[in-house]
């Protein structure tokens, strides 16, 4: 029902778009017609409008992985560097949250790990809607911030770095087969803040799959059976990430060296200090607001990464 949804709006789409373009075409022609001076303005708005929806349809056609239209999973990492980097991976998951937020996609967060004094370590995120794993894709790999540190007493100019993970959310029937013996769930108490009945009770769960020694665990809810949910799903997109894996390792094998998304291979660089700009180092796309970008304005940066990918062999 979710697909025939989906697909029933980008239908949609098309037949407004298809009568906004006839409606347009007859009003050029009248004022062709007629020479009417004063429809060319208002022809001038309506094409600027029609422009803007089909801008917004070529978008969504470059969308053709086979789980672009999924749900997304995803994961934030802090890296080295203490509370600096602890507090970028907390601003990146506000980033995303604020971008869902905007597209009216339901967003919920499912595991934190927070940080010493400020920030988080790590967190687990599910972003719902259509198409979003195919937007968030771009964002998979190590993002750079540069500012005056505010942890610092001297305000000093820091770079700090953070992961996120992007992972389409996995089908477990389709997508795929795993015994229940290969699995082993391990409850145990919740360590960070929730109140007293979180600690007094082995509410967190940990699993473990055993073959590939993926450990998932998750401590956000109250419910242990809500914690198992959500670290099950987690394990399943883990999983599925993986198999996404081997086979771009297959195509690196046959068209050449892949760029890995680790730690040394930042995808972006958002600098606050000395000057102010977002730049992407694949596309090359840039935006000199960078406070706009923190509160989630970044499709732009997908469109560009989406963009740059036409034509490639899938």
């Amino acid at each position: 029902m979710k697909q025939i949804g989906g697909l029933r709006d980008i239908i949609a789409t098309w037949h407004e778009l298809s009568k906004s373009t006839d409606d347009l075409d007859e009003v050029i022609t009248a004022a062709l017609s007629e020479n009417d001076e004063s429809l060319k303005e208002d022809i001038g708005h309506e094409l600027d409008k029609l422009t803007e929806k089909f801008d917004h349809i070529e978008i969504q056609l470059m969308l053709d992985g086979p789980y672009d239209a999924r749900d997304a999973i995803m994961a934030f990492h802090a890296g080295a560097g203490g509370t600096e980097s602890q507090d970028w991976a907390q601003m990146l998951m506000r980033m995303f949250l604020r971008w869902a937020e905007r597209h009216k996609f339901k967003a919920e967060v499912l595991d934190v790990s927070p940080g010493d004094e400020a920030g988080i370590k790590s967190a687990t995120v599910e972003i719902s809607g259509n198409f979003v794993y195919g937007n968030l894709k771009s964002e998979h790999g190590v993002h750079r911030l540069v500012r005056l540190s505010p942890f610092d007493a001297d305000h000093a100019r820091h770079t700090s770095f953070a992961l996120v993970e992007v992972m389409p959310e996995a089908e477990e029937k389709t997508d795929l087969q795993i015994s229940p013996e290969d699995i082993r769930i391990d409850t145990f108490r919740s360590s960070g803040p929730g109140g007293q009945h979180m600690q007094k009770t082995s509410s967190a769960v940990r699993i473990t799959h055993i073959p590939s020694g993926l450990v998932v665990s998750c401590q956000s809810e109250r419910s242990q059976h809500q914690n198992k949910e959500s670290a099950l799903k987690v394990l399943y997109a883990r999983l599925l990430e993986l198999e996404i894996e081997k086979h771009e390792a297959e195509k690196a094998k046959i068209k050449g060296k892949r760029i890995d998304a680790g730690w040394g291979n930042q995808i972006r660089s958002y600098v606050l200090h000395p000057y102010k700009m977002v730049k992407d180092h694949r596309t090359e796309y840039e935006t000199s607001d960078p406070n706009a970008v923190l509160d989630g304005e970044i499709d732009e940066f997908m469109n560009a990464y989406l963009r740059s990918k036409v034509g490639e062999e899938k």
